[in-house]
C-alpha cells in the first residue's frame, strides 16, 4: 500500500533572455539523419512514454492523448512529449517504456527508463535515477547475453557504445523538498546532493562505454498551475510565478551547468551536452502570445476555472475535469505538464541549438 502510495503522491505532485524564434520541428531535420542513434533516457514525467502505466498499470485516462495518439499512451499530456519530437527529428519512432512488456519491441532503437514521478533521492526508492541504472544495467547485460547466443534482434555492444544517453530529472527533488515545507535555505541545501546522484549516473554510463551524453536543466517549477494553486501568501515575479520555486531551480541549474563542464574535462572522448530547457520555457510563459499561446499559467485540463483552473481533488481525466476545446493553445495541460503545442515549440527551440552548450545538433548523434 505505501509503494503504490508513493506513487499515487508524485503523479499529482511531480512533475525548465534569448531570441523569440520559432524553429519548427520539420521535414527537413528529419530526413538529415540517416542512420538514428540508440537512445536511452532516464527521468521523469516530463520524459516518460508510459512507463508508469505499464509498470503499475496506473491509470492515465482521456483526455490525455487526444491531441494526437486518439488515446491515452500514459503520457501526461494531451500529445507529444519533448523525447517524442527529439525523436521524430532524427528520423527514429518512439521510444518504448522499459517496463513495457506488450511494446511489441526489441528496443533496437532504444529504451525508455523515465518514471512519472522520479527524482534522484533517496537513491533506493522506485523508480529514482539509481534505481533507473540499475534496470539500463540489467538490461544491457541480458541484451549482450542474447547477442552472444547469436541473436541479431538487439542492441550489441557496439550499439550500446554509440549510443546517446539523455538525462532530464531534478524537478522532482526540488519539488519535494518543497512540498516538504523545507525553507528556502534547506531546499538549496539538498541540491547538491542531488547533483551527485546525475554525476554518479554519467559516470556509471561512461564506465560502461557510453561516451554521448544530452542533459536537461530543470524548468520554472513556480510557473506550474498547480504550485500556484497549492502554494499561498508567496512572492511572485512579473509574469506571476512563485520567485522562491524559479530561484532554487536557477541554482539548481547553475550547479547542473558547473557540474557538465567539470565531467567534460574529466571523462575523456566524452561528448556531454547542457540543454537550458529553463529559458526555453521561462520565455514561452513570459512571451506565451509570440507563440500563438494563450492562459500562461493556466491548466487546460482541470477543474476550478481562472486563474489556474487546478484543484488537488479534481484533476485531469478526473470525473469532474474538464478539458479546453480540442485545438486551444494553452501552455499547461494538467497543471504540471505541458500541452503538445508547447511541446512542440520547447522542442524547435532546443533543435535549435541556441540552447545548448556546447552548441551542437541533435542530429550530430546520427552514427
Amino acid at each position: 500500500m505505501a509503494f503504490y502510495f508513493f506513487f499515487f503522491f508524485f503523479f499529482y505532485f511531480s512533475i525548465g533572455f534569448v531570441q523569440n524564434v520559432y524553429y519548427p520541428v520539420g521535414a527537413a531535420s528529419i530526413t538529415q539523419c540517416k542512420k538514428p542513434p540508440v537512445i536511452f533516457v532516464f527521468g521523469d514525467s516530463n520524459s516518460d512514454t508510459g512507463g508508469l502505466v505499464a509498470g503499475l498499470g496506473f491509470p492515465v485516462n482521456p483526455p490525455y492523448g487526444r491531441s494526437f495518439f486518439a488515446r491515452s499512451t500514459g503520457r501526461l499530456s494531451d500529445g507529444r512529449l519533448l523525447i517524442d519530437f527529439l525523436c521524430q527529428s532524427v528520423n527514429t519512432s518512439f521510444l518504448s517504456p522499459y517496463l513495457d512488456s506488450l511494446a511489441d519491441s526489441k528496443f533496437k532503437n532504444g529504451a525508455n527508463f523515465a518514471i512519472v514521478g522520479s527524482s534522484t533521492l533517496p537513491k533506493y526508492v522506485p523508480f529514482s535515477l539509481n534505481i533507473q541504472l540499475m534496470q539500463f544495467l540489467h538490461f544491457k547485460d541480458r541484451t549482450l547475453q542474447l547477442v552472444t547466443a547469436g541473436s541479431t534482434d538487439f542492441i550489441n555492444e557496439d550499439g550500446f557504445r554509440n549510443a546517446l544517453y539523455i538525462i532530464d530529472i531534478g524537478q522532482n527533488d526540488i519539488a519535494d523538498s518543497f512540498s516538504k515545507k523545507f525553507t528556502y535555505a534547506q531546499v538549496v541545501k539538498r541540491i547538491p546532493s542531488v547533483l551527485r546522484e546525475i554525476q554518479n549516473a554519467v559516470t556509471k554510463l561512461y564506465d560502461q562505454g557510453g561516451r554521448k551524453f544530452w542533459i536537461h536543466n530543470t524548468g520554472p517549477l513556480g510557473c506550474l498551475p498547480q504550485k500556484l494553486s497549492l502554494v499561498k501568501n508567496n512572492a511572485l515575479d512579473h509574469y506571476g510565478c512563485i520567485s522562491s520555486y524559479n530561484d532554487a531551480a536557477r541554482l539548481f541549474n547553475e550547479g547542473l551547468r558547473h557540474l557538465c563542464q567539470e565531467m567534460r574535462s574529466k571523462l575523456n572522448g566524452a561528448t556531454i551536452v547542457y540543454v537550458d530547457i529553463f529559458s526555453i520555457k521561462y520565455d514561452l510563459i513570459a512571451n506565451s502570445t509570440k507563440y500563438g499561446l494563450s492562459s500562461p499559467l493556466m491548466a487546460c485540463c482541470g477543474f476550478g476555472g481562472p486563474p489556474y483552473n487546478y484543484n488537488i481533488n479534481v484533476t485531469c481525466g478526473n470525473p469532474g475535469s474538464k478539458a479546453c476545446d480540442a485545438g486551444s493553445k494553452f501552455v499547461s495541460w494538467d497543471g504540471i505538464h505541458y500541452t503538445e503545442a508547447a511541446n512542440q515549440i520547447v522542442a524547435s527551440k532546443v533543435l535549435s541549438t541556441a540552447y545548448s552548450t556546447p552548441s551542437t545538433t541533435f542530429g550530430f548523434f546520427c552514427q
